[in-house]
């Protein structure tokens, strides 16, 4: 029988391997931007500004004459449709009619198709809603947890473990966001938010199948290492977890390459989130709770063979 959690070791420096250059980039952002990631307008406060020329324009044109307007350090893209999305500090209505006589000026025509103005009250409520989210979801899954598995030693084991696995997931997503915001320029809005809370629902409940199969191979399998258990386990489980995580993860490969400019931030954090759950479920989770169990961080594949068969 293949031993998965005979090599837990390795799964364990893995995963510290993906977290460490995230948490670099994360301690970095606070200390430059003041918040793990680049926040945009939603958290705060500022303008976005959606305009369409009449000719083609680069950013980096419009950016200077943004600076040269008093509205320097703008953040100017371009769409897939053709248009200028600028993200900026508070603009007046006044402001705005200048900057728009500028930017006619030196590009010709200009049409506005958005003006947004966002105050940082908003962003303030919706981190505080998500972080209490969080936290309220973290009890609801460890007391779910150890009612459900109250029957099976240490029960509280697999609560704790399952939310280590969601820590895990958190960690590695919102790292490689921060990533993407120093490198790419990315910045978490309310989307963001969104795909890390729908990331937390799939980890624990991928991790909760396979330890509900713990569950029950426990009393059918006594007198077995706990450590053949469990992989006894995840063998029997390994291959639903896959087929249900790979439907959605080619989905979200479809929605990254042909979906629209705007929603692609918000399709590479589910990616990378479900990409992480699945692997935290199988070779984080369930590996520590082996951990807990017998107190060793390698596996004793041999020992335990040889004690089943005698």
């Amino acid at each position: 029988m293949f031993n998965i959690v005979e090599k837990r070791h390795w799964y364990f420096l893995l995963s510290a391997l993906i977290i460490i250059p995230g948490l670099v980039a994360m301690i970095y952002s606070i200390i430059a931007f003041g918040s793990p990631v680049k926040l945009s307008i939603d958290f705060t406060g500022g303008t976005l500004l959606e305009l369409s020329f009449d000719q083609a324009v680069q950013p980096a044109d419009v950016r200077q004459v943004l600076a040269e307007n008093d509205f320097p350090g703008s953040a100017v893209t371009t769409t897939a449709d053709d248009t200028v999305l600028i993200r900026t500090k508070p603009m007046e209505p006044e402001a705005k009619t200048g900057i728009m006589n500028a930017l006619e000026q030196a590009f010709g025509g200009v049409e506005e198709l958005r003006f947004e103005s966002v105050g940082p009250a908003v962003g303030a409520e919706v981190t505080r809603t998500a972080s209490i989210a969080v936290a309220v979801a973290a009890l609801f899954i460890l007391a779910f947890i150890i009612f459900a598995f109250r029957k099976v030693p240490n029960a509280f084991r697999y609560g704790v473990c399952a939310i280590a696995a969601m820590v895990h997931d958190i960690l590695v997503t919102v790292g490689l966001f921060s990533l993407a915001g120093l490198i790419l320029g990315w910045e978490a809005d309310a989307l963001f938010l969104t795909a890390l809370l729908t990331v937390i629902g799939f980890s624990v409940q991928d991790t909760i199948v396979v330890f509900d199969r713990i569950r029950e191979n426990i009393p059918k399998r006594r007198g077995e290492p706990y450590e053949t258990i469990v992989n006894r386990s995840l063998l029997e489980t390994i291959h639903r977890s896959l087929a249900t995580q790979l439907n959605a993860i080619f989905v979200l490969i479809a929605l990254l390459l042909f979906g629209g400019a705007t929603m692609k931030q918000f399709v590479a954090v589910l990616l990378v989130g479900l990409l992480s759950g699945t692997y935290s479920s199988i070779f984080n989770a369930v590996p520590l709770l082996v951990v807990w169990e017998t107190g060793k961080l390698k596996g004793t594949r041999k020992k335990a063979e040889a004690k089943a068969t005698a």
